[in-house]
């Protein structure tokens, strides 16, 4: 830690100084990002800031997944920062998780010298034009072109990553802004405002749902972002309502609360199987929190009310939807309140609602094996308050549907990006963000070898995570595909591994390996409890459909 020193604001300041006094009046403390020539002046002034931290990644990729996880796992805005061209293009994979995930980021990106701008000469690292690649990721973004226009330039940026739906915004800054001298500023955090509730559309949505015979709650990631689990639980309480969730909304409840009935299969077109669907289909009001409700698949009879900060995603997906705009907690108070001038609290369901869930989590005929028990495992073998990251591996997909998570954001997925590979770098910004908790990321053998350089990331800022590998020697889905759809024809899908443990131990992480369910139950607990960076390879074979 560098020594703490007090001194006065200089009258003058580089941009670079500048850009960095604007985050630190933000409340940023923790930068993620990759050093280069073009941002130089943006990185050493963090050195005048002693409880401000830059951490260096191995690829900017990481940069934007780790900006990602710190956002999303602790409720602030997280920041990366990259050099321009390939930089912001490798960190756009990240940039598109946090757009998907709806994760307030900031990308600090650099740019050419300006006078060299939009010229398409052949400078170092010129793309032609940076801005229009990063557009459709992100919320906002601007170019300053001037020392000066910093200031207004983070001011707006942080307005919009704080207001209305959160995702990603970025600022590029060519290298001789970040350097030329300007004024100090005198700089004022973003004031935010709230969304104004219609209330005569929560009154039409209470008198809806008071009416309705069998309603169900649909609960999405947005009621994290608006942190709004208690009010959620209130409502749900009162009128004895069961409540579903997306993937992103695992946690809104503790599933260990009897109203928590579970998370059902996406990938349904109305035909599933999943007894979670059959259930879905019997209820004929949906009350919609935070979520786009593009995997729904309401039938046209079925009423539902949305509620969300996005006026563009209420009723997208559904043509007979009560639309309610605004924050997710707000909303959710005032519906409470009216409800409670319609009708009084029903009778608890708990007996009713216990039994659908045994039927979920411990009826045999629910369970895809060896995938239930490697997701019971995973459960047993971590903490209550623990924290698990998946990405793309058929162990995750199954861990959205059956894993039980007990906390509001303990459960993270790359949403609808579908980003493979993402688990293991995110995991390290959420332990940033909660450094206090156990995160365990789960990766397949081929993901995690899109990041695994990040170990060093890990060892070198001590973030102590357990990154879990599930090594069948392939890309798992892919191959499943091919044998089902393709007649035992393979092509891509089969990969050569390094040996994991060998890979562990030249990076300075501890390797372990888990040849079973209960080994690995075992071994989490171990692992988790030595506060180190911990790899854990568990050889498999082919595995089954998760669907």
């Amino acid at each position: 830690m560098r020594e703490k020193t007090s001194k006065k604001t200089p009258k003058s300041m580089t941009g670079g100084q500048s850009l960095i006094h604007c985050l630190y009046n933000e409340g940023v403390k923790v930068i993620f990002g990759l050093p280069g020539v073009q941002i130089y002046h943006a990185i050493i002034p963090i050195l005048d800031y002693p409880d401000m931290q830059f951490i260096t990644t191995r690829h900017e990729q990481a940069t934007t997944y780790m900006a990602d996880g710190y956002a999303r796992a602790g409720g602030k805005v997280g920041v990366a920062m990259v050099a321009p061209g390939p930089g912001l293009q490798n960190a756009s994979a990240g940039i598109t998780n946090a757009y998907a995930s709806s994760s307030p980021v900031l990308i600090v990106s650099g740019q050419i010298n300006r006078d060299k701008i939009s010229k398409d000469i052949g400078i170092l690292h010129e793309i032609n034009d940076q801005m229009d690649i990063i557009k459709p990721i992100t919320k906002w973004q601007t170019r300053v072109m001037d020392a000066k226009n910093i200031p207004a330039a983070v001011q707006e940026s942080f307005l919009r990553l704080r207001t209305g739906r959160p995702r990603p915004v970025e600022i590029e800054i060519p290298p001789e802004v970040l350097s030329e001298v300007a004024d100090s500023p005198n700089y004022l955090r973003a004031k935010i405002s709230r969304v104004a509730i219609n209330q005569k559309s929560v009154e039409n949505g209470a008198a809806i749902i008071t009416s309705s015979k069998n309603p169900v709650i649909w609960a999405g990631g947005g009621v994290h972002l608006s942190e709004a689990s208690n009010e959620l639980l209130a409502l749900a309480e009162y009128l004895q309502i069961p409540i579903l969730t997306t993937p992103e909304g695992k946690g809104s409840i503790s599933d260990q609360h009897y109203l928590s009935i579970g998370t059902p299969q996406s990938r349904s077109t109305g035909n599933s199987k999943d007894p979670l669907r059959d259930f879905f289909y019997t209820r004929d009001v949906i009350l919609a929190v935070g979520t786009r409700f593009a995997y729904a698949n309401p039938k046209p009879y079925q009423q539902v009310v949305q509620i969300d900060i996005d006026p563009k995603e209420i009723g997208r997906n559904h043509k007979k939807t009560l639309s309610i705009l605004g924050d997710a907690r707000q909303v959710l108070s005032q519906l409470l309140e009216a409800i409670k001038t319609k009708t009084k609290p029903k009778q608890n369901q708990k007996i009713t609602f216990d039994k659908m869930r045994s039927n979920r989590y411990e009826n045999p005929a629910n369970q895809v094996e060896p995938l239930a028990s490697y997701v019971k495992a995973l459960r047993r073998g971590m903490p209550d308050d623990a924290i698990l990251v998946t990405d793309m591996t058929t162990i995750a997909y199954y861990s959205r549907t059956h894993y039980q998570t007990y906390n509001p954001r303990s459960y993270f997925t790359t949403s609808y990006s579908g980003n493979l590979g993402s688990a293991f770098p995110t995991s390290l910004g959420i332990k940033v963000a909660r450094p206090n908790q156990a995160v365990v990321s789960i990766s397949g053998d081929g993901g995690f070898l899109f990041n695994s350089q990040e170990l060093a990331t890990a060892i070198q800022f001590d973030i102590n995570v357990v990154a879990i590998v599930f090594n069948d020697q392939s890309y798992s889905n892919v191959a499943r595909d091919m044998k089902e759809i393709f007649n035992n024809k393979f092509l891509g899908s089969e990969l050569k591994n390094p040996n994991f443990m060998k890979l562990a131990d030249a990076y300075g992480a501890v390797g372990m390996k888990a040849e079973n369910p209960d080994v690995l139950k075992k071994s989490l607990k171990e692992a988790i409890a030595m506060n180190k960076t911990v790899l854990i390879e568990v050889p498999i074979g082919q595995m089954p459909s998760p669907f």
